[in-house]
């Protein structure tokens, strides 16, 4: 039994490698998430909000438009507007309207929101350390490769 079927207290096979391996993906996304979120809650933030401000502080003094930021999270959500709302109210984010096209807004991360990325720095790297730094870097980067392949061969992701 593996220990993912032991874990989900499975009793039959999996259908096949291919199921065992989907689920297997889930399932560690889900439990990363959760405990990431954890990590997060004293600095009064989610995992896609940190997400958002990580992308606007490598998007520099210029920043990025709503689209822009939507296309670059790790997990996307349908709502980036009210996500970038929340942010704004917090202080972490401002927007202004582009001069040139009005119908583009521009966010860009805050001092604030950039002092709360510097005090989530190290707390953030042991809780990846922790979490997967015992498997060793050749392992990693199968893992990496894998995964990889499998985003490439993946409806939506194909060209």
């Amino acid at each position: 039994m593996s220990q993912l079927a032991s874990e989900l207290k499975q009793t039959k096979p999996f259908a096949s490698p291919v199921q065992e391996a989907v689920l297997s993906i889930k399932r560690t996304a889900a439990l990363l998430e959760l405990r990431l979120a954890e990590l997060l809650r004293p600095y009064g933030v989610t995992p896609t909000q940190y997400n958002v401000l990580r992308i606007l502080r490598g998007a520099g003094a210029d920043g990025l438009p709503r689209c822009e930021v939507q296309g670059r999270l790790v997990a996307p959500v349908a709502d980036t507007t009210r996500l970038l709302d929340r942010l704004e109210k917090m202080g972490l984010v401002s927007r202004a309207r582009n001069t040139d096209d009005r119908r583009v807004v521009t966010s860009k991360i805050t001092p604030r929101g950039l002092a709360l990325l510097d005090k989530v720095a190290a707390p953030l790297k042991k809780f990846e350390e922790d979490e997967v730094g015992q498997v060793s870097d050749a392992r990693l980067r199968s893992l990496i490769g894998i995964l990889d392949e499998v985003r490439r061969l993946t409806p939506c992701h194909r060209g």
